[in-house]
């Protein structure tokens, strides 16, 4: 919605220099790096020529509006992104108008139904075409989709969003082309006041939105905007120092991006070394065979074995030779699922 704190939160995501008065209809486009203390262990220790984190790209659209038209093209944008993140106004400030009083639920509601009814216009455009199609000519592939998308527009029409669907890799496979906005995952950003940051891990129950924590492919993260502009302008020294002011232990930036990361079901496993220690991303369950995919496709296709250490052990070794020696580096095949943290070194010929 309009005047929640979203371009101020872009920018304290991507450190990106926007005027957060720019037109509502103006989108804007940055990088964060994903906070990873691992890397900056291993970096201590291996003192690469160069360090490299994950990172993840945002987009700030403009606020939704009353004219359901003229919000269709400002959804645009919305269905080349992986996940959405709706910034959800608690906090209070008479100089930032708000249509009535705050109401974090009203709120969400109002915003999932303008995207399920975007969702079913399209649907059901596309079911009108198919059954034209069907009554020329019988098909099985045109059954099948049609029959997909009818499940889809009942759960749509039945106020249910299709990221809370089961679907089979058949029909993931086939709903892709559609960018279906209902079907991404949905992080929800509590934008709170500053007077409620010291009760912050209490805010979900405190507004009354338990009830979202356990729908699935949906997350929740409260975040007071206001001190973290303020600490987006500190030294870290000085910035440690407010946070504990406010009872903070990690700054919201930083559960925000790794909040947003584990929505997208990525994790990382490391590399390292005197050139580089990096954190590579690639989907939970990948294997090693395909995570070696990641760093070069001549690697994939060459696969032979990856050798594996969990990152804190090889921290307490200081070298990979250190590990070996204490039985902590594992060879693996190319089945093996990679874990968060793993350190790997892969075989590969060619």
């Amino acid at each position: 919605m309009p005047l929640v704190g979203k371009t101020s939160l872009f920018r304290i995501l991507t450190r990106a220099r926007v005027d957060t008065h720019s037109a509502p209809t103006q989108t804007h486009v940055g990088i964060a790096r994903v906070p990873d203390e691992r890397v900056a262990k291993l970096a201590e220790v291996f003192k690469p020529k160069k360090t490299t984190y994950a990172s993840i790209e945002y987009v700030d659209i403009g606020g939704i509006q009353k004219d359901r038209e003229k919000n269709s093209a400002s959804l645009v944008p919305l269905r080349e992104a992986d996940a959405l993140a709706h910034v959800v106004r608690l906090f209070e400030n008479p100089a930032v108008p708000h249509d009535g009083p705050l109401d974090a639920m009203r709120d969400i509601e109002s915003v999932e139904i303008e995207l399920m009814l975007t969702d079913l216009e399209q649907a059901s455009k596309r079911m009108e075409r198919l059954e034209k199609d069907l009554k020329k000519r019988k098909e099985t592939l045109l059954e099948t989709e049609l029959h997909l998308l009818t499940r889809c527009r009942q759960a749509l029409e039945s106020e249910k969003p299709l990221r809370e669907l089961e679907f089979k890799p058949e029909e993931y496979k086939m709903l892709n082309g559609f960018m279906f906005l209902t079907r991404k995952p949905m992080l929800y950003v509590l934008n709170i006041g500053d007077e409620e940051a010291p009760e912050i891990d209490r805010i979900i129950e405190k507004h009354h939105l338990e009830k979202l924590t356990s729908k699935p492919r949906t997350a929740l993260v409260p975040f007071c905007g206001k001190i973290e502009a303020e600490l987006a302008e500190l030294p870290d020294a000085e910035a440690a120092e407010m946070m504990r002011a406010y009872g903070l232990v990690e700054s919201g930036r930083d559960r925000l991006i790794q909040a947003s990361y584990r929505l997208l079901g990525l994790i990382s496993f490391l590399t390292c070394g005197e050139p580089e220690c990096r954190a590579w991303t690639i989907e939970r369950g990948m294997t090693a065979q395909k995570a070696a995919g990641a760093i070069h496709s001549d690697i994939e296709r060459g696969f032979i074995k990856a050798e594996v250490v969990n990152w804190e052990d090889l921290l307490r070794a200081g070298s990979f030779p250190a590990a070996r020696e204490r039985g902590q580096v594992r060879l693996e095949g190319k089945e093996y699922v990679v874990q968060e943290g793993d350190v790997i070194l892969f075989r590969h010929s060619g």
